[in-house]
């Protein structure tokens, strides 16, 4: 098979991102946007369904194809309402996008005193939640012969220092064994490591005169921070044609914070 530029196109594919409407200037917002102008028809979630919906209509006055739909990932009914929503307006699910979870508002907690309630609903929507949207897009993915799930993990995860780290650590986990269970199915799973993305909520946690900040300028091989759109060129490959034959990694899009063999 000779090499196409236009392997990176998605038309004709339906897709849905989670986390993708509910902070603005988001990544979540980033990847909806991107996946729609390489053609793909886009179903942006949220559990914030006016956020969703202003980024769904950001796309169509672009010329792209989109809806909004609230989805709480954390309830199977409604990811599988979700999935249906795709199948409704767009005929079908080729790719889902795990990338809701909490971050900014966890903040830092020491692991030794945390308090259960926290440790749950962290695990819970950012480790649960991704099983939970991929057994209900599976199925629809089946039906369509095939299909790519790309799980958000983060540069935080290596090594994990705290219980967002460590459930990021754990959804790497979920990545490897998605791939290794649907790969005969022609359904690849990935997992993109963002660094510090200069994000609505990445600038909350990480603020300009943030020590970490410092720390990772000192550090990091390239660029300390990037934005946003600067992860849709790794989503792009691992959601196309062009990334066909890559399953079960975990690619680091961060300037070199994580070196890895």
């Amino acid at each position: 098979m000779t090499f196409s530029i236009d392997q990176f196109r998605l038309d004709g594919k339906v897709a849905i991102v989670t986390g993708a409407g509910g902070r603005g200037n988001s990544i979540g917002r980033a990847y909806a946007v991107g996946l729609a102008a390489a053609g793909a028809a886009v179903v942006v979630a949220d559990i914030n369904e006016e956020g969703a919906k202003a980024v769904a209509d950001e796309i169509v006055a672009s010329g792209g194809k989109a809806i909004g739909v609230r989805v709480d990932i954390t309830d199977p009914a409604s990811a599988a309402a979700m999935v249906d929503a795709a199948k409704t307006s767009f005929g079908g699910l080729d790719i889902l996008v795990n990338n809701a979870a909490l971050m900014a508002e966890l903040g830092y907690q020491n692991i030794v005193d945390v308090p259960l309630e926290s440790w749950n609903r962290t695990l819970n929507v950012n480790l649960t939640g991704a099983l939970i949207c991929a057994q209900a897009a599976v199925p629809a993915m089946r039906e369509r012969g095939g299909g790519r799930i790309v799980n958000q993990t983060s540069g935080g995860a290596f090594p994990a220092t705290g219980v967002y780290g460590i459930g990021k650590l754990a959804l790497v986990g979920l990545t490897t064994t998605l791939a290794k269970t649907l790969g005969k199915e022609n359904i690849t799973a990935n997992a993109i490591a963002p660094g510090n993305v200069k994000s609505d909520a990445g600038k909350q946690l990480v603020p300009d005169d943030s020590p970490f900040l410092q720390f990772l300028n000192m550090t990091v091989a390239s660029r300390a921070q990037g934005e946003p759109d600067e992860l849709v060129g790794a989503l792009l490959l691992l959601c196309s044609d062009a990334g066909a034959w890559i399953s079960g990694q975990t690619l680091h899009v961060d300037g070199g914070w994580v070196l890895r063999p």
